[in-house]
Formats: C-alpha cells, sequence, structure tokens
C-alpha cells in the first residue's frame, strides 16, 4: 500500500510541476510529495477494533464517533500456536462425531497458555460435536462457512453441577446439563470468526421440554463460569437448547456483533443472560428468540441471597430483535443477588410482548439500582414498559416469603413506541413498593383512547410522557432528582462522539452511579462496586 501511494503521488507531483509552472522551488515540492504521501498512507490504513485484538489476521474497523466497549477487554498478544481441528483428525461432513477431536486438541493447545496461547481454527464445513471445554489464553475461531453442530446424544451433553446461585437446575431438581462451548475459570479467552455459525441444533432439547420427558436442565449454547477478559464477536449463534450465551460469575466481558437466532416458539431461548457478572457490555447485536433478547440475572431466592454476587457495570447498547413471547431488554425475575448500574441505549424492538421489563418476586429479595434506558424505538410491542411481580417460581420450599426485592432509580427515557397494545404496567410488591421511577419523553402511539396505566406499588415522577401517566408517578417530590439525573444523561450523551467517552470508566458514565442509593439499599453486600468500573 505504501509504495502504491508513493507512485502515485510521484505522477500527481510530476503533474503539478508541468501544468501550474517550470521550475518550481524544490523546498515546495517536497511540501506537496510528503503531504500526499500522508494522505495515502492514511487513507490505506485500517483502524484496529478496538486497537487491542486483531481477530484472525482480519483488522476490524471502529467508528469515531459511536461510543463503543473500548477499554472493557484488556489486551491479548498475538497467540503463538495456531492450528485447525484438521490437524487432529476432524472431519466436517456433517455426519462424523468430532467430540473427541475438540476435546483433545484443546488438551494439546492448553499447553501453550503461558507462552503466548494458541488459536483453534475451525474451517469450512459442518463439524459435529458434544460439550467441550475451553482454556485460558485461548481463541476459537471459525472461519468463513464453518458450522459448529451440537450433538444429537445426550450422552455428548454430560451432568454437571448446579449453579451455587441457583441450589439446583433452572427447570429439574439435581445437576444439569453442560453447555456445548462451556469453560470455568478462564483468562483471556477470544471466541470469534468470519461470521461462522454455532448451531445447538435444539429441537430434540425443546421437544423433551415441551413432552414433559425432560429429566435435567438443558444446557446452554455457550457458557463460561468465574472468567475473565472476554471477547465473543463477529458470530452467529443458532437453536440453542436453553439461554444462548451465558457468563455467569464474569467480569471484563465484551459481546459485539453477534447474531443469535432461534424459532420464535423455541422454549426459553434467552438471547444473552448476564449473570451475577461484573462490567458486561454486549452491543451491536441482532436477536430474534423465544425469550428475552437480553435478561440480566442474580441468582435465585435463598441461593442467590446467600451467594450476594450481584451483576453490575453493565453496558446494553445498539440491540435489535423480536421475541413474540417475553421481553426486548429484561432483568430477573432472578435477581437475588442485586443489579445495580446498567446502562440500556440505542434499542429497536419489534413483534414483541414487552420491550422493557423488570421481573421481581417475593422471595427474591435483592435489589435493582441505578437502571438507565434510554432511546428506545418500538413497533408492535403490546406492553412497551412492563415492571411485573408474582413470578411464582422457587427453587423449593425454603425460600422466605419476607424476603423482598428493593427497586429504586429506574430512568427510561426518549422511547417512542407505534402500534402498541398496553399502557405500561408498574407492579410493585405491597409492602416494597418501588421508588424512584422517572420516565421523560416517552411517547406510546396506537393506544385505544380508553387505555390507561396500571400503577401498584410503585413511586416516581414523569415529564413529557404520553398518554398521562398514572397518579402514583405524578409526584413532584421525585421531579429534581429524577430530572437532575435524566439532565445529567443528556450531557453524558452529547459528549459521546468524543473518543475519550468510550474509556472503561467513562463508558457507564460516573453521573448515572449513585453510591448513596447502592450504599442505602445494599447493607448487607459490601463488595458491590459503588465507584465505577474497575
Amino acid at each position: 500500500m505504501y509504495l502504491k501511494c508513493k507512485m502515485d503521488s510521484e505522477k500527481a507531483w510530476f503533474g503539478a510541476a508541468m501544468g501550474g509552472f517550470t521550475r518550481p522551488s524544490w523546498a515546495f515540492l517536497l511540501l506537496v510529495f510528503i503531504v500526499l504521501v500522508v494522505s495515502c498512507f492514511q487513507i490505506g490504513t485500517k483502524t484496529v477494533f478496538p486497537t487491542w485484538v486483531v481477530l484472525g489476521g482480519r483488522e476490524t474497523r471502529i467508528s469515531e464517533e459511536a461510543p463503543s466497549c473500548f477499554g472493557f477487554f484488556r489486551e491479548v498478544p498475538p497467540r503463538k500456536v495456531v492450528m485447525s481441528i484438521r490437524d487432529f483428525g476432524g472431519v466436517g461432513d456433517g455426519v462424523t462425531s468430532n467430540t473427541e477431536t475438540f476435546r483433545r486438541a484443546i488438551r494439546y493447545m492448553q499447553s501453550f497458555g503461558n507462552i503466548g496461547g494458541s488459536q483453534l481454527n475451525v474451517p469450512r464445513g459442518r463439524w459435529v460435536t458434544g460439550s467441550f471445554n475451553l482454556t485460558s489464553n485461548f481463541t476459537l475461531f471459525l472461519e468463513e462457512g464453518a458450522v459448529i453442530l451440537g450433538s444429537q446424544d445426550l450422552e455428548d451433553w454430560p451432568i454437571i453441577e448446579p449453579l451455587p446461585s441457583y441450589g439446583r437446575g433452572r427447570e429439574r431438581l439435581g445437576g444439569r446439563h453442560i453447555s456445548l462451548i462451556h469453560g470455568d475459570a478462564l483468562t483471556n479467552v477470544v471466541i470469534t470468526g468470519q461470521n461462522g455459525t454455532i448451531d445447538g441444533q435444539g429441537k430434540m432439547w425443546w421437544e423433551l421440554w415441551w413432552n414433559r420427558t425432560l429429566e435435567h436442565t438443558r444446557g446452554h449454547l455457550l457458557e463460561l463460569k468465574n472468567s475473565h477478559n472476554i471477547l465473543i464477536s463477529n458470530l452467529t449463534f443458532m437453536n440453542s437448547p436453553f439461554w444462548t450465551i451465558h457468563p455467569v460469575y464474569c467480569s471484563n466481558v465484551v459481546i459485539k456483533d453477534v447474531t443469535i437466532l432461534a424459532p420464535l416458539n423455541a422454549p426459553n431461548t434467552d438471547g444473552i443472560d448476564p449473570d451475577s457478572s461484573t462490567n458486561v457490555c454486549i452491543e451491536d447485536c441482532y436477536i430474534e428468540s423465544g425469550d428475552d433478547l437480553v435478561a440480566v440475572k442474580s441468582g435465585w431466592d435463598q441461593y442467590g441471597i446467600a451467594m450476594a454476587r450481584p451483576s453490575s457495570n453493565i453496558i446494553v447498547r445498539r440491540l435489535s430483535g423480536t421475541t413474540p413471547t417475553c421481553s426486548g431488554v429484561g432483568i430477573g425475575s432472578e435477581m437475588s443477588g442485586g443489579i445495580s448500574n446498567v446502562t440500556m441505549e440505542d434499542l429497536h424492538i419489534w413483534d414483541s410482548a414487552a420491550g422493557v421489563r423488570i421481573k421481581t418476586d417475593k422471595g427474591r429479595g435483592g435489589f435493582v439500582v441505578n437502571i438507565t434506558i434510554n432511546n428506545i424505538r418500538m413497533e408492535r410491542v403490546k406492553v412497551p414498559i412492563r415492571f411485573s411481580r408474582g413470578s411464582n417460581d422457587h427453587p423449593d420450599d425454603g425460600w422466605d416469603p419476607k424476603a423482598v426485592p428493593k427497586i429504586k432509580g429506574i430512568f427510561i427515557s426518549n422511547v417512542v413506541s407505534l402500534n402498541s397494545t398496553k399502557a405500561p404496567v408498574l407492579e410493585g410488591i405491597e409492602g416494597a413498593p418501588y421508588e424512584g421511577i422517572c420516565m421523560k419523553n416517552v411517547t406510546l402511539l396506537g393506544l385505544a383512547p380508553a387505555a390507561k396505566w396500571h400503577c401498584e406499588f410503585v413511586s416516581g415522577f414523569t415529564d413529557a410522557v404520553f398518554p398521562v401517566s398514572c397518579p402514583q408517578m405524578q409526584s413532584n417530590v421525585s421531579s429534581s432528582w429524577c430530572l437532575d439525573h435524566l439532565g445529567n444523561l443528556q450531557i453524558d450523551s452529547s459528549r459521546k462522539s468524543s473518543r475519550e467517552s468510550v474509556t472503561l470508566g467513562m463508558a457507564m458514565g460516573q453521573s448515572q452511579q449513585n453510591p448513596e442509593l447502592i450504599r442505602e439499599l445494599t447493607p448487607t453486600h459490601p463488595n458491590l462496586p459503588t465507584k465505577g468500573m474497575v
């Protein structure tokens, strides 16, 4: 590229010299030459996203104006060892089982973790496999046309222990099936490619659920536990047996440029569920599923309360998709470890049961605090905004009916919903009302003239909201607090074109964090971050 630019600049130099004057000064000509060379070089040079990683030899461009996950993922060095699954005898014919091949390959590549790490390439083909575990300092790279297919043999999905914050499998007592791609206690892991596909072939699992013959909780398509510094990007995930991407007890996770697809009637095929995790950034993703597109979680009833591992410092940005039975973005219903400092912005949701939803219940305990939801477009969404109670599902008889969630500081702004069916439903819990619910610039079009908000055990403030909200949401006591926060949000939004705004600390927006409020609601959670991200 440099040589080509240099030749082009020399031609331009001679053209200018011959056409404009006969004997230009050497200093002027040298200046012209340098300017042209530098211009060509700048035009021909790609910007790496986000400067800390090159994916499979291909650089990825980041917009200087759009906020990004820059800073959530620490730079990883180039992998010292790069091999193909074919090097281990893999066969990508869509029939041959590669379960032992993947397991053997990753066991071998684990030995390079301390000397620069390794990368396993999956080339074009259809690679049938059961579950396999990843390793640290490792990249799984799916080339263009590569498809990993989940095995249809139940024995290829072993039973593992339940998560301690759930106490049992989410669907059935006891253990649960391991995810197709799994990892525990890992660092510096990249799962990426040239838009390759990971297909769980989940129909077999859905039928077990529909027929009520499921013995153990279904496995996820991808689950990483107790892991740090994770990047998942540039892939398509399809037909998960259960939740699709599940980071649990993790930190510093980036999920970017991912497509998630499942039949719209496929049960519980959530898109992305960050669970008891911190510093998670999800952006530029498209999701079609039979459940929530994104749901933030933190454990189930007494088990989540005892473990006390909150989900905090989470960004969901530039997300689009549809789910006919559930919500675009949600919190809960498993939120017993607490959830704080969540920003969801620039969302497009259509043909869905709900747009934004907070799901809780008696017995959950925990807290939901400092949630900012901004700039949402919805089309044909039945209930644009819904806070629901009474999930009426508990892990066992040990749950405490007196353990009620504390909800305060929910900021929703700049929402347009077209062809809405119902006005917002905001249902708190008797004896534990939801406080500090703030809404501004919310317009819901298409509602019947008789449609009215339904509010119970909530309080807050609204400004520029149509149709008019319920009386509980028109408290002057909350007005200054709400407007101050939403005003700061607008200031933060106006700064997003600055490159500095995509650093880790600024990404959350310091003005959105309220340490005093968090301490007020979380006296039993001393480990909850309250001063930005780490």
